[in-house]
């Protein structure tokens, strides 16, 4: 694959066979962020587990204290009195069987996540084959799957993120954006960090933290140290 000047002279700046600290890697990974937007700083973390086993599955969801940067659109499925709380939360799009409908039979997928109520999924889980394969289905341990529909509301808008194992065993997720800086970068960097930590399998064996880097959109990746995050 052939890489334009700018990821050339960028790489050049990046010591491959180092690990770097963690303010180091994220003012490298700032410094080589040299498109014209702004562009979206990414966590890599390759775990030493096996995703093809249940017991050894990492997935959870943590509010990051400084948001993605984004405006994230909110579709909440719910009936009934939560449907009023919903839209009071600041859901962008509310409603039961019309809702379901809509992504069904037009293919609708305008937002960004999903949360719904218990009481729902019935009407959700219809929707599987659609949502599953782009990662918007909802799931308890996410949280948006949940009978405090606000809540859920409040944190997706607030900068919650799904972090879940690839099948190659890597967590791939956004931390924010270039114009965050490396204090917030930072902050939410080890926010993610102590969450994947805290999440280790209790069938996990050897090695937990592989390694990690820190990529921009169009930039190349900045290996971070692991000793820090133990095994």
């Amino acid at each position: 694959m052939k890489h334009g000047k700018n990821y050339v002279d960028s790489a050049k700046l990046i010591d491959k066979n180092k690990q770097y600290d963690t303010k180091e890697a994220l003012d490298l990974c700032l410094q080589t962020a040299k498109a014209k937007f702004d562009e979206t700083i990414e966590l890599h973390v390759r775990l030493g587990v096996d995703s093809r086993h249940a017991d050894q599955q990492v997935r959870g969801a943590v509010v990051l204290p400084n948001g993605t940067g984004k405006d994230v659109r909110v579709l909440a499925i719910c009936k009934g009195e939560n449907e009023q709380l919903a839209k009071d939360a600041g859901a962008d799009f509310v409603g039961a069987e019309d809702m379901t409908q809509k992504i069904q039979q037009e293919n609708w997928m305008d937002f960004d996540v999903l949360v719904t109520t218990p009481d729902c999924m019935g009407l959700v889980g219809r929707l599987g084959r659609i949502l599953g394969p782009r990662g918007l289905m909802p799931n308890p341990k996410a949280g948006t799957v949940t009978p405090d529909i606000a809540k859920a509301i409040k944190e997706a808008k607030a900068g919650k993120i799904e972090y879940r194992l690839d099948k190659t065993n890597i967590i791939h997720c956004p931390i924010g954006k270039k114009s965050f800086g490396t204090d917030k970068l930072s902050e939410n960097l080890e926010t993610l960090m102590d969450a994947v930590v805290k999440a280790k399998p209790a069938a996990a064996k050897g090695q937990y933290i592989k390694s990690v880097a820190v990529t921009s959109t169009m930039g190349p990746g900045v290996k971070l140290a692991t000793s820090k995050y133990g095994n």
